[in-house]
């Protein structure tokens, strides 16, 4: 009868959806269940913290998502403070309890061979503009990690041939500069030099479309998975994705975590740790060749 007061509550009052209000009362009616068969003589009033703990581990032991764990713990939540204000129990034992913390997917990457037979596959591309173009925004996600939104962004003098570096704008405008080797350099000039013999250019924006208008996203999103697709089978073939190459290489090949944290623009370090998982198979191939037992 509680739980049909709270979920009448949740349709009426709150106006929440029917499948919501379904998903809550399976959820209650799983939690009852479970504190019920462990001793039938349990309430929703007589329920404490622990017994909420113990409930959520068994579901963690049936191998449920935390995700999912955590949409089961909140639907116990939003009973008890209603249960609470309406004064059908004395306590609420959930406010205390912590849901597991969400597993943050790793990041799909591609190995350097396929990025090299990308690259430097001459059937891969074919010729003109157009080829070049898309070259060229491979090879800068690949040896600069710059996001989508930054690589669309960049003008002509962003660019510094000289000291070779790109002045990138990222999140809440903030700039960086980003190094670059020979290879790019020889692919950006090449594709400027085309760019502008075509005529194509009517604003500063360094990478262009047919009209002669700064590149969409949606075009270099389309270019990117097309080109990715040719030689990976990943479900994601993103822009993403090449920043998640590039800060796997760097790992790889011997870059400091700091480092990629400033390359990559990130706030914190934390952030950039969701790479490190990539270096484990640089570290077995170094302990393959150094231990003498191995």
């Amino acid at each position: 009868m509680v739980i049909e007061d709270f979920l009448n509550y949740l349709r009426y009052e709150r106006n929440r959806s029917e499948l919501t209000v379904r998903n809550y009362e399976k959820s209650l009616k799983d939690f009852e269940s479970y504190f019920k068969n462990r001793e039938n003589h349990l309430s929703w009033e007589s329920v404490d913290s622990d017994l909420i703990r113990d409930w959520m581990e068994s579901m963690m032991d049936k191998g449920d998502m935390a995700s999912t764990v955590n949409n089961s713990l909140s639907a116990v939540r939003s009973f008890f403070r209603f249960a609470l204000s309406r004064g059908l129990v004395c306590k609420d034992p959930a406010h205390t309890v912590k849901g597991p913390k969400k597993q943050k997917p790793l990041p799909m990457y591609l190995r350097e061979a396929d990025m090299d037979r990308l690259i430097d596959g001459e059937q891969m591309w074919g010729d003109g503009y157009d080829a070049l173009r898309a070259r060229t925004i491979i090879i800068i996600f690949y040896e600069t990690g710059i996001r989508l939104a930054e690589l669309v962004g960049l003008d002509d003098n962003d660019v510094d041939f000289v000291q070779h570096h790109l002045k990138v704008t990222g999140k809440r405008n903030k700039q960086r500069i980003i190094p670059f080797g020979d290879e790019l350099e020889r692919v950006l000039k090449e594709y400027i030099r085309l760019r502008d013999e075509q005529s194509l250019k009517i604003e500063s924006a360094l990478l262009l479309n047919d009209k002669g208008c700064r590149i969409s996203r949606y075009q270099v999103e389309k270019i990117v998975v097309a080109y990715l697709s040719k030689v990976t089978t990943l479900k994601k073939r993103s822009p993403h994705v090449l920043r998640h190459t590039f800060a796997t290489a760097m790992l790889n090949n011997g870059a400091g975590l700091e480092s990629v944290r400033k390359l990559l623009g990130h706030e914190s370090v934390a952030t950039t740790e969701i790479y490190t998982h990539t270096t484990f198979e640089q570290l077995k191939r170094v302990y393959g060749k150094a231990h003498p037992r191995a």
